[in-house]
């Protein structure tokens, strides 16, 4: 038995033609839906990058316990599984994200691994000229982030000196030398086509258009102010990236055929989240509700035991189910406390449905649930967000350990049900985002399936929170995150409630001030917008701030520039809650 999972990152699937897209160039995407199931309903689980990695090797959620971290000592991961099965694993990949503070015990559980340097800001080359950095749209990035990619583009002037075409070759190479043994597991995990959209102009080549304006191939995450020339720009230059991913993934498929691996070798295409390319006028992934262009993923699945190919599943599937898919298929034995379901098993029942709902979302974000036809988001009811705590006993961020004034108030708290009996750091956390901004989303994707325009419907609302609860029990969720988002633990909520919930946030949005002061709708969204990113500290005074400034300035007509002109007052204190404002308003 052997297995390989080709993993791309931020891989849309409404860009792909397996999905309705009729103008990308991707024929190798399209051939695959020929040679395995395609899935309609896959949802991602936790999100970004790290947390979703951590639901691959541990089949459980990431984001109603922490944010971006390493994996656990209590974890169960399924390469540490299979390997104890026997089954030799190695990973090939360009993904700088496992080599941080923050994701630096995954790619250690392989027998053996492969990093190919140069993606985004990976701390490769070394300049202490300067590089060239052309003029962008974005203006000044994420400091040395962005110098840094500069400085790798420089070795990277062929396609071949790229990242991801040595990540594929490492990967081929691995497959050509073991054809001819058996138990073993590849995973071939590619950072493209995750922004910045770097490739070479032959791709490029492929979606001529007009463009003379700056350079802008990595957008900011925030709201799409852009031109539509710039727009359209930024979309192709993804496009052109995602169909340099389309040649090789073709390459290994090629190989599947030459070798005849059809045969004995289950195949799994996926991705870890999608991207928003201005759709809902958002750019990224991360500060906005989690729309389906982010969550609702491409995968596709061979597996040699059913012969199963050339169709479609509407089976509810995930993130969480490739570790059970992969324990499932070597005859590994099954962790307790891995609660993802094999989706072999999916294929072996002809697509019969594998569960009711699943969750989806961000540490510190909506809560979000699925049944496949419905999407719920649940934001929390209050300005602050919380409570909300880290739960961990591997406290780092992304690129950084928590800093020590995170850890000057360290708690303990009682063994979760599946942390095997270990007490986990309790660490009071603040987030760059608030979902009590954008408020609570109900969308029906039947009738909407651009989620253009949520819904409101009560007995709907009250069954998806009856899921969203009963899932949260089951991945045994803090009590704090029902009390954020404000819910009971047996998720019963009746109509009258809701009504209140939605009276109660009109009135937060709708302030008064007491001077006869008139407002356009954009001041009112842009001042609660305030409210929600402010730290607590200075929300206690916005309202007698603001009316300050008012009667000093003898304003009548309260709009999002006077808002805007508010807060920039208040001098160096508000450069971070203005910087919030520019990604979200």
């Amino acid at each position: 038995m052997k297995a390989v999972m080709i993993m791309f990152d931020s891989l849309n699937r409404h860009m792909l033609p397996n999905y309705g897209c009729d103008w990308t160039h991707a024929p190798n995407f399209k051939r695959l839906s020929e040679l395995t199931v395609t899935f309609d309903n896959c949802y991602a689980g936790s999100l970004p990058c790290m947390p979703a990695r951590r639901e691959l090797h541990t089949g459980r959620y990431n984001f109603l316990h922490r944010s971006w971290g390493p994996l656990e000592p209590f974890d169960d991961s399924v390469i540490d599984v299979l390997r104890k099965k026997g089954v030799y694993t190695h990973l090939s990949t360009d993904h700088t994200h496992y080599f941080e503070d923050g994701g630096a015990t995954y790619h250690t559980r392989y027998n053996t691994w492969e990093y190919a340097r140069g993606q985004e800001g990976d701390p490769w080359k070394g300049h202490v000229e300067d590089p060239n950095i052309p003029e962008t749209h974005s203006g000044p990035k994420i400091g040395s982030l962005w110098r840094q990619d500069w400085v790798n583009r420089i070795y990277q002037d062929s396609e071949e000196k790229q990242p991801m075409p040595i990540t594929f070759r490492n990967g081929i190479e691995f497959i050509e030398k073991n054809r001819e043994q058996d138990h073993w597991f590849l995973q071939i995990e590619t950072f493209d086509p995750h922004e910045p959209f770097f490739t070479q102009q032959k791709y490029k080549d492929l979606y001529p258009h007009e463009y003379e304006g700056k350079h802008l191939d990595w957008p900011d995450y925030g709201r799409s102010t852009n031109t539509p020339d710039v727009h359209q720009h930024v979309v192709y230059e993804y496009a052109a990236l995602l169909s340099m991913c389309d040649v090789y993934l073709g390459q290994v498929l090629d190989l599947f055929d030459r070798h005849g691996l059809w045969e004995d070798t289950l195949l799994i295409v996926n991705t870890d989240h999608g991207f928003l390319l201005g759709e809902h006028e958002w750019w990224g992934k991360n500060i906005q509700p989690f729309y389906n262009e982010i969550s609702n993923l491409p995968l596709f699945v061979w597996d040699p035991r059913y012969g199963r190919k050339g169709t479609r599943s509407d089976a509810l599937v995930q993130t969480i189910d490739i570790p059970a898919t992969l324990i499932d298929y070597f005859g590994a034995e099954h962790p307790q406390d891995m609660l993802g379901q094999s989706i072999s098993e999916t294929l072996r029942t002809q697509g019969e449905p594998a569960r009711e709902a699943v969750l989806f979302g961000m540490h510190g974000g909506h809560i979000n649930v699925t049944d496949g036809r419905y999407v719920y988001m649940r934001a929390p009811q209050t300005f602050d967000n919380g409570p909300l705590h880290e739960y961990t006993l591997m406290p780092t961020h992304m690129h950084n350990r928590f800093h020590v004034s995170e850890l000057s108030d360290l708690q303990l708290r009682e063994p979760f049900s599946f942390t095997k009996g270990c007490r986990t750091l309790v660490i009071k956390t603040q987030t760059y985002l608030n979902p009590h901004l954008h408020g609570t989303l109900l969308f029906d994707l039947l009738q909407d399936p651009k989620q253009a325009q949520p819904i409101q419907d009560a007995a709907v609302e009250a069954r998806m929170i009856k899921l969203l609860a009963q899932l949260m029990r089951q991945h045994d969720a803090p009590a704090e995150q029902y009390e954020r988002v404000g819910i009971p633990v047996d998720g019963m909520v009746d109509e009258k409630t809701l009504q209140q919930e939605k009276a109660a946030r009109r009135q937060r949005i709708h302030i008064e001030l007491g001077l006869n002061e008139q407002w356009t709708d954009k001041g009112r969204h842009v001042f609660f917008a305030v409210k929600c990113l402010a730290p607590g500290a200075m929300r206690e005074s916005l309202e007698s701030g603001l009316a300050a400034y008012i009667k000093q300035h003898s304003i009548v007509t309260i709009d999002e520039a006077i808002i805007t002109d508010w807060i920039t007052s208040l001098g160096p204190q508000s450069q971070p809650l203005i910087r919030a404002l520019k990604a979200v308003v």
